[in-house]
């Protein structure tokens, strides 16, 4: 390699910005100007905009994609002596928001497409069971079929977790309505993401979305006025803003990133030893991560260093082996596919404005990477 030839970054947000620049820089100014910094006009436009977009009557946002896991599960009553059951594989904030409840994460093994396996769920529901939680992990959806026959069939509740999932679509229908609330994540490097932390739950049911308004703002409906005991959750105005600037170019970048993650597919399906993501019949990706699955991940990791390009692993660590989560005593070969996954995953540089030639540079890599390993 050249080492003059720039790197490929795994994520590059100067690039979005630079787009809305003069639009994003005349809302922030003029949030300035009103100072309304707290609950502004921005704030609500965004939450009805978001609304219309999934399909939902009703959109809270809040300051994290955690909050709004954790408020969701607190409006459907969940609390000490329950259980959630959600994914193994997943980001630990999933499970975070179960504890913050007080109840207790029950932890299933994924399938081939990284996502809750269905087919492990029935066995994992006891007495204390009183929600799942499945996860749209890396943009690809879950068996929303499959969840919302069991939960039916045992009177559960459903948290979607599509906080990589915005705009993802499961049998021609947004992932978002499914179940009975839906959380988001507005973290920057997400398909929709604001310049700091946000997040937001959708729902069709008037009082979750009435319980979640309330203990996001200190239980207060009216100023200084308390009907619960509640948190300081509040999206700023300014992060409202953007992201109702930035919300009618989601489907375009969405479709940008199809459209890399078709072009990977197509290379990368002629290699050895290395597989792309799996994508269910009926399923529409929005490829916040683009995940590989390698038998030799070490030698993929070398040559991206030496080529000068940016990965990510997500994730190294499953819930279970984290020593946060150690008290479930789920010791290793608990849940096999999601602990084999964490050995061999690897996540390539993904965004809208990735360039031609960057994903050249990407896939002559992984071309060298797998030569390496066949010859090993």
């Amino acid at each position: 390699m050249d080492d003059s030839e720039p790197s490929v970054p795994f994520l590059d947000l100067s690039l979005q910005y630079q787009e809305l620049k003069a639009e994003i820089d005349t809302a922030v100014a003029s949030i300035f100007a009103s100072t309304s910094f707290i609950m502004g006009p921005a704030v609500e436009e965004f939450e009805q905009a978001f609304a219309r977009y999934c399909g939902a009557k009703h959109c809270v946002s809040l300051h994290s994609g955690t909050a709004a896991l954790h408020l969701a599960l607190l409006a459907m009553n969940i609390g000490p002596g329950d259980e959630v059951i959600t994914a193994a594989n997943s980001f630990i904030a999933t499970a975070e928001a179960i504890s913050f409840c007080g109840a207790t994460p029950r932890l299933v093994d994924v399938d081939e497409t990284a996502n809750i396996d269905v087919r492990q769920i029935e066995s994992a529901i006891n007495q204390r069971t009183k929600a799942i939680l499945p996860v749209h992990l890396y943009g690809q959806p879950a068996d929303m079929d499959g969840i919302v026959a069991l939960a039916k069939a045992h009177g559960l509740f459903i948290l979607e977790d599509a906080c990589q999932a915005h705009g993802a679509m499961y049998k021609g229908r947004r992932v978002g309505t499914f179940g009975n609330a839906t959380c988001f994540s507005f973290y920057p490097g997400k398909n929709l993401g604001a310049a700091g932390d946000g997040g937001a739950v959708v729902t069709n049911d008037a009082a979750i979305a009435e319980k979640v308004r309330l203990l996001r703002n200190h239980g207060s409906v009216k100023k200084y006025h308390h009907e619960m005991i509640g948190h300081n959750f509040r999206l700023d105005t300014i992060q409202a803003a953007i992201l109702k600037i930035k919300l009618p170019h989601l489907d375009e970048w969405n479709e940008r990133r199809s459209k890399i993650a078709s072009r990977y597919d197509q290379h990368i399906g002629n290699l050895s030893a290395i597989t792309g993501p799996v994508t269910a019949p009926g399923r529409e990706p929005v490829f916040h991560l683009y995940v590989i699955e390698a038998q030799r991940r070490e030698v993929i990791e070398k040559v991206f260093r030496e080529e000068n390009i940016s990965y990510g692993i997500h994730y190294p660590v499953p819930i279970h082996r984290q020593p946060a989560y150690a008290f479930l005593g789920q010791p290793v070969g608990t849940f096999p596919r999601t602990e084999m996954l964490a050995g061999r995953i690897l996540s390539l540089p993904m965004y809208p404005e990735l360039t031609v030639a960057q994903q050249d540079r990407v896939l002559r890599a992984l071309e060298k990477a797998a030569s390496l390993v066949a010859a090993i």
